[in-house]
């Protein structure tokens, strides 16, 4: 299976942040759209991402005061993108093995889509039910 297939599951539509953006408001969106991470985008360019996890340990570095700096302060700018033809299995090991659970899908420098630890998981399991369905069907035979 390969991201491109993911995608055309969940869809491509994306909510993004710009860089200066408050933390606060980067809050707001992530619990509106019920969301684990926001790609940060400037001028239609990615140029980071922002996580819960980013906020986390900003918070117990600076406290309360971070929630009014900007995006661009805590946002993770050593990104691992993909792109449609990638392998969801080999994402999901990278994923793993970089700690991170969410990568945006980048085609020729654009954002495309972003897909989760949980959209890749999802598509494995509807692979295997396809897969137990065909072998009940063919031992029935």
């Amino acid at each position: 299976m390969r991201i491109a297939d993911v995608l055309r599951s969940k869809g491509t539509a994306v909510a993004t942040v710009e860089p200066d953006a408050l933390v606060s408001d980067l809050l707001a969106l992530l619990a509106e759209g019920n969301y684990g991470a926001l790609p940060v985008v400037r001028d239609g360019v990615l140029v980071g991402m922002a996580s819960e996890r980013d906020i986390v340990r900003r918070l117990h570095e600076r406290g309360a005061a971070l929630l009014e700096a900007a995006v661009v302060e805590i946002m993770t700018t050593d990104l691992v993108t993909c792109s449609p033809d990638d392998s969801a299995a080999d994402l999901a090991r990278v994923m793993t093995n970089r700690r991170v659970r969410h990568l945006p899908v980048v085609v020729d420098g654009e954002l495309r889509g972003i897909v989760s630890i949980g959209d890749l998981v999802k598509a494995r399991i509807d692979t295997l039910e396809i897969e137990r369905e065909q072998l009940e069907s063919y031992i029935k035979q």
